[in-house]
């Protein structure tokens, strides 16, 4: 088991911004991708972003532009941070990771089968 720890997250006005954090272990921080997926009550998850462990980074279309990813490696932390927050961008959002090797090229999409994941946290944006 990987324990991910999850914060930040609340509601926001529209057009405003959120700050998700990710806190790992220095094994799983240094060895695993991580990236974040959101979802909807009654709705298919979806992969927001992810950073493999090269530090390449790679967004989902609809946050493109909004969202970016930094780290604190003295923390073992990865944020995601969101601006310009949208009504439609409200959702359980949660932290995943998992290994993938060194030459792959981990899309947002691929954090869907991450094994190990946060308890999730809730962004709300106000329309």
């Amino acid at each position: 088991q990987v324990p991910l720890l999850e914060s930040g997250g609340g509601s926001v006005q529209s057009g405003g911004s959120l700050r998700l954090s990710c806190e790992a272990s220095e094994h799983a921080y240094r060895t695993y991708s991580m990236g974040w997926y959101r979802q909807v009550p009654g709705r298919e998850p979806k992969g927001v972003a992810v950073i493999h462990t090269d530090g390449v980074t790679n967004f989902a279309d609809f946050v493109k532009g909004r969202f970016t990813i930094s780290q604190d490696n003295a923390k073992y932390t990865r944020y995601l941070q969101m601006n310009n927050l949208k009504p439609e961008d409200t959702a359980m959002y949660y932290c995943a990771a998992d290994y993938r090797p060194g030459f792959t090229v981990v899309q947002p999409l691929d954090v869907l089968s991450f094994a190990y994941r946060g308890q999730g946290i809730q962004v709300t944006v106000l329309g």
